[in-house]
């Protein structure tokens, strides 16, 4: 009787070498999604979130694999994986699939029944071109087992329970809208240009600042030279009220030595 290979003897890979999209388009969706829930979650220690690699859903089979475009995992670790065993960290929370007319097989025959079997608690399909999805972005809630439609709100947008966000459609790619605050999750170059104008926006209020700086310092040494002035006037005032004064108590000393002098003279007259 044959045996089954030991576990550690077992290779999982990690690529099978195909392109990672089917065109830049959906491409650039899976990018904006991963790293926009990278961002999110990027403070958080039990939520790990990848894309288009090898998801193994049954020990001791490698070839038991999917690969799906988006993935996040909720009460993981959070360490760089080579692939994801699902009965090392459970299914995940979300999955992501871009999708096409070219997938739409795999995706909705394979993928969909497979993630539901496995318990992820939420499936979204996205169709960038709209190939064949209507509407094209559609998600698929676990309800007692079993995916239930996610409704959609009258713009076309869908709620993902398990991160609190909306997706929501803007053109060929989708955005990442956090449903309490209303705030949306930047795209890279939109976070890049934010960047920008943010130190921009430092560089220029830090030249302020060194404008003010400059004109309290000029300020500043206008009044100091201001109370100079004023402290030279003042003594300057002062001295000359002090020699009028010695001045004036000159003269009168004169005067009183000269009167002085008269009254002796007029007494020797008489003598």
């Amino acid at each position: 009787m044959s045996l089954l290979p030991l576990e550690q003897e077992i290779e999982y890979p990690t690529s099978d070498g195909q392109p990672m999209a089917e065109t830049p388009q959906h491409m650039q969706v899976m990018v904006d999604l991963i790293f926009g829930l990278k961002r999110r979650y990027q403070e958080v220690s039990d939520v790990w979130v990848a894309g288009n690699l090898f998801f193994f859903y049954e020990k001791g089979n490698p070839k038991a694999r999917v690969a799906p475009d988006v993935l996040l995992a909720q009460g993981v670790r959070k360490w760089d994986r080579p692939n994801y065993k699902v009965w090392e960290d459970g299914p995940p929370a979300l999955i992501v699939e871009v999708t096409s007319r070219k997938t739409r097989n795999k995706d909705q025959q394979v993928k969909k029944p497979l993630y539901e079997r496995l318990g992820v608690k939420e499936f979204v399909l996205f169709d960038p071109f709209g190939e064949y999805l209507r509407p094209p972005l559609q998600g698929f809630r676990l309800l007692r087992g079993r995916y239930q439609s996610i409704p959609l709100e009258a713009d076309g947008s869908l709620r993902s329970r398990t991160t609190g966000l909306w997706l929501r459609r803007e053109g060929q790619r989708l955005r990442l809208v956090d449903a309490a605050t209303g705030e949306r999750i930047l795209w890279d170059e939109e976070e890049a240009a934010a960047r920008k104008e943010e130190a921009a926006a430092r560089k220029e209020e830090a030249a302020a600042r060194q404008v003010e700086a400059a004109a309290r310092q000029a300020a500043e040494a206008a009044r100091l030279a201001a109370e100079a002035k004023a402290a030279a006037e003042s003594t300057a005032r002062q001295a000359a009220e002090a020699r009028a004064a010695e001045e004036g108590e000159a003269r009168r000393i004169a005067e009183e030595q000269l009167r002085v002098l008269e009254e002796e003279l007029k007494r020797l007259r008489k003598v």
